[in-house]
């Protein structure tokens, strides 16, 4: 009977049987290998032929079937030859019709009308390409194209989530021929189900997929593989673009695909014309916009619709023009006022991009047709003024929909965006994805701040009576708004660039960079009041740090004076370092700026922003978002949060800066002091864990740390409480508050390396390590010696001869003897495949072992044996003289009990020469195992005869 923690009985086989109940269609492996021709094939290739032909009559026929299967099939095996597939997926490809004498699209797949489709679902998809040889769980196809990968992990394997995603890389690196024609993949272990598109793999793009009723797996692998959602997600939700001449491609979430979704329902609707979408800052707002256009202007129902995306700024314009490009969508843009009422006049149809004042003083009804639809960026600020009132009387039946990234301000309820875009739904909303929603996704992470000292923030009278007390301040959404209302505030501006304060803002920002931010790999942004004080600081921090750290970025002019032309740079040049910026290992560092790359600039490695320019409200929402994306370097670390730096004192009183409902305050930012109070809470509860690190760390402290982790509840239980304390201390320091626990901490982070490295089956000093943390334990194992101890055991007759003589059965032998086995055979496995099978049995014992399910005794005695057969191996490959296939042969015989394997080996290694071509051709494939199946049965038995050469047949061969 099968385990509760079985991976195949729990997870994958519940999996299929739910995509059956949906209508896909189980194919068993050995029926799946024959429709793929051999273990080379990528595809079903009789299904994808009899598809082509009933969903092309006259265009696809037998003359010229091979050419296109050629075509699919010998795509580049790459990003853009998914993208190609992709393309043939959604019957964008066309042949040359020879009854027609035209070139016609091919349609592979009908999306109008599911049922003609076949739908498959097949496991244990083993590929070769001769070089590597890999295993999905599951794959699912229609039409015989593979669309969808899925790696399933027991729910009691730790960490199984991350291990499958590596596991997918792991695909694409080693066998990208597989991977080339599937759209997406999931992984799975139950508890969640993570989906993704292949050939993206950074982590923050693998998302969770949720689902009304939490915690049914059933439930989320029907309506993940639902035939019309997924056909659906195929047709539409899949994107590709480019992005600094490189293809990229996304899948849009779930909050993304419910707006589109709702924005083409609304404007199907002939009563309700209006409607506000609140996706927070960094959500995909874009893109979002973006399909949303796309369906639109493919809507048959809409008959040649015009589609105008409007914004309010030169850089949004150019910004949304370059996307809109990227993603393949061909706009117009309207170059002026008056070409944009031209366009208007002269009834075209399909997608205007224009800026909101080029509706200043339009005519009215320039079009009254009701097929018109806007879709306006950044709807809070965009519609405000009289630009709103000239844009509703020049297209009066048009469908608007706004866009913001801000939610609602108190100010405006029942006014300004709200009455223009609100009027049609309950609460204002056509669709809503807040700021804690995006949070709890990880879409975007929370932001925490800190205010600068004292002696250099802005004295809270002049800051309340000359910018927070201003009435015009209250609900601004625009930065040149802000811009105006600050050159007004001469008294401040004057104390802000002041000579001794920019030298010391620039002093503490320089030395909070070097010691807070530059440790962790990430970057910051400087915000100055304005140009001015751009320039200003720029010469400042270049006392402190090295010049080539920072760059300034703001728009210049051809009056500028010698302080503001000395920072001028060409269009190019800001490319390069927008480009330069989002590099982790390229300079700059810091930019420095005042309006320029506050709104729409994408910087994932952007981590803090150090504030010295008054802003509230939707201005300062939007600004300090630029540090709120998801970011995951090299080493697999990930962004903690984002960080904001006030030196004006605009968070003292946070329910001033930000005028919306608390709960959005709440969710939008929270002072650093609250994390240094949960520091100290964690801290407290680690105490118990603490007094196994009193005294020196020697063999025997280590030995009883591993012995008291020996049961994993209680060690995963001690894993969670280090990694929050870690997030913390990475977030907080370096800080005077951390200096009473600095020394306790450093002992627990090197207890959690020292179990870490007991329990886990690979051999390194420090791993899974923050910046900042790792580097204090490198500290500290000098001075505790850590290095010294648990090191592995040698492999050899000496070894196992102290282990038999040995009465000790304690659990930390147990483990490091396990560990150093795995070690030695993982260094020869590549060119020795015979000790593969040890080591798949020294894990399986290790995790029994950590599971419980032996005794300690019993795991040394198993162990034992496992060394004695590494070690005897090694012997017999010597004295059998057999060459290396041959030889993994003999131990694999030799493993299932046969007596004569030295003479059944060398036989089947004729065999398998006699049929070079066995994975790539089924003939031979079959006649290889039948005559295989007839040395086999003899040695080993019938019952244990298929398993066995099953293994053989798997053999990456030399």
């Amino acid at each position: 009977m099968p385990s509760i923690a079985s991976e195949q009985a729990t997870v994958q086989n519940p999996l299929i049987r739910y995509a059956e109940e949906i209508g896909w269609a189980y194919v068993p492996p050995g029926q799946a290998l024959t429709l793929r021709r051999g273990e080379s094939g990528t595809l079903f290739y009789q299904n994808l032929r009899d598809k082509l032909i009933s969903l092309n009559p006259g265009i696809v026929t037998v003359a010229n079937l091979d050419e296109i299967v050629n075509r699919i099939e010998n795509v580049r095996n790459n990003i853009e030859g998914n993208a190609e597939v992709l393309a043939w997926l959604r019957g964008e490809r066309s042949v040359y019709a020879e009854s027609e004498r035209r070139q016609r699209n091919v349609s592979l797949i009908d999306f109008s009308h599911p049922a003609e489709n076949i739908f498959q679902v097949t496991d244990e998809w083993a590929y070769t390409n001769g070089k590597y040889g890999n295993r999905p769980d599951v794959v699912f196809l229609i039409n015989g194209v593979p669309v969808a990968l899925v790696e399933t992990k027991s729910a009691a394997k730790k960490d199984a989530v991350e291990i499958a995603v590596k596991q997918i890389r792991r695909y694409h690196l080693e066998t990208p021929e597989m991977i080339t024609a599937p759209q997406v993949f999931d992984v799975t272990q139950i508890i969640d189900f993570y989906y993704g598109v292949t050939w993206n793999l950074d982590r923050k793009n693998v998302f969770n997929w949720k689902d009304e009723e939490k915690g049914n797996f059933e439930r989320k692998v029907k309506r993940f593989f639902a035939r019309e959602r997924f056909l659906k997600l195929l047709e539409s939700w899949i994107i590709f673009y480019k992005k600094d001449d490189e293809l990229q491609k996304i899948v849009l979430r779930q909050h993304q695909t419910r707006a589109v979704e709702k924005v083409v329902e609304r404007a199907l609707d002939p009563v309700r014309k209006t409607g506000l979408v609140w996706h927070t800052q960094g959500s995909g707002k874009t893109f979002t916009m973006i399909k949303a256009a796309d369906l639109i202007l493919r809507q048959a129902a809409f008959e040649k619709p015009t589609v105008i995306m409007l914004v309010d700024r030169n850089e949004l314009e150019s910004q949304l023009f370059a996307n809109i490009a990227a993603y393949g969508l061909k706009p117009e843009p309207a170059l002026s006022k008056l070409h944009l009422r031209e366009l208007l006049k002269s009834d075209y149809r399909g997608l205007i991009v224009s800026m909101i004042h080029k509706f200043d003083r339009a005519d009215a009804n320039l079009s009254t047709r009701d097929n018109v639809f806007l879709l306006i960026d950044e709807a809070h600020r965009t519609t405000s003024g009289d630009l709103g009132n000239y844009l509703v009387a020049a297209l009066p039946n048009a469908t608007m929909i706004g866009f913001t990234g801000t939610p609602i301000d108190k100010i405006a309820y029942g006014g300004g965006t709200f009455k223009i875009f609100g009027k049609d739904d309950d609460k204002g909303y056509l669709d809503k994805y807040s700021i804690a929603e995006s949070i709890e996704d990880h879409t975007t992470l929370a932001l925490n701040y800190t205010l600068a000292p004292n002696d250099i923030r802005v004295p809270r009278e002049q800051l309340e009576t000359e910018f927070l007390a201003l009435a015009e301040t209250q609900g601004i959404s625009d930065i040149e708004e802000l811009n105006a209302i600050l050159d007004r505030a001469i008294n401040l501006k004057t104390f802000l660039k002041s000579a001794d304060r920019v030298d010391k803002v620039a002093r503490f920002a320089a030395q909070h960079f070097k010691e807070n931010v530059e440790p962790l790999g990430y970057k910051a942004f400087l915000v100055g009041v304005d140009r001015e004080a751009c320039a200003l600081y720029k010469k400042a921090l270049d006392r402190y740090l090295p010049p080539e750290y920072s760059t300034v970025v703001y728009t210049s002019a051809h009056n500028d004076d010698q302080v503001l032309a000395e920072f001028k740079i060409s269009a190019d040049e800001e490319k390069r370092i927008r480009r330069a910026f989002i590099k982790s290992d390229a300079l700059p560092k810091i930019l420095i700026v005042t309006e320029k790359l506050l709104t729409g600039f994408d910087a994932p490695v952007l981590y803090c922003m150090y504030l010295d320019k008054p802003m509230r409200d939707h201005t300062l929402l939007q600004a300090i978002a630029r540090v709120n994306r998801p970011y995951e370097d090299e080493r697999g670390i990930e962004k903690q949060a984002g960080l904001v730096v006030d030196f004006v004192g605009i968070f003292e009183k946070l329910e001033n800066a930000l005028a919306f409902d608390s709960d959005v305050v709440g969710s939008a930012i929270q002072n650093i002091d609250v994390l240094k109070a949960r520091f100290s809470e964690v801290m407290a509860a680690a105490r118990s864990y603490l007094q196994l690190c009193s005294g020196s760390i020697d063999d025997k402290a280590v030995e009883r740390a591993i012995a008291m982790f020996e049961d994993k509840d209680r060690r995963e239980a001690f894993y969670k409480l280090f990694k929050e304390l870690e997030g913390l201390y990475e977030i907080i320091s370096p800080d005077v508050f951390l200096r009473p626990y600095i020394d306790d901490y450093g002992k627990l982070s090197a207890l959690y390396q020292i179990v870490l490295n007991a329990f886990s089956k690979k051999i390194t000093l420090i791993q899974d390590l923050m910046r900042k943390t790792e580097e204090l334990v490198k500290r500290t194992v000098i001075s505790t010696g850590l290095e010294s101890v648990m090191k592995p055991v040698r492999i050899d007759e000496n070894t196992l001869n102290a282990l038999k003589a040995s009465e000790s059965d304690e659990p930390p032998k147990v483990i490091n003897l396990g560990k150093s086995l795995l070690g030695a055979i993982s260094e020869e496995a590549d060119q020795q495949p015979y000790l593969i099978p040890i080591g798949e049995r020294t894990e399986a014992i290790l995790d029994a072992f950590d599971d419980r399910q032996i005794t300690t005794q019993s795991a040394l005695e198993q162990l034992a044996r496992l060394m004695e057969e590494y070690l005897q191996a090694k012997r017999e490959r010597e004295n059998t003289g057999f060459d290396i296939n041959t030889f993994t042969l003999f131990c694999m015989l030799k493993q299932s009990g046969a007596t004569d394997a030295d003479q059944v080996a060398p036989r089947i290694e004729t065999v398998f020469q006699k049929y070079p071509n066995y994975r790539d051709n089924v003939a031979q494939e079959r006649q290889l195992k039948a005559e295989v199946y007839k040395l086999v049965m003899p040695a080993v038995g019938k019952d244990a005869m298929v398993s066995v050469v099953k293994r053989m047949m798997e053999l990456q061969r030399s």
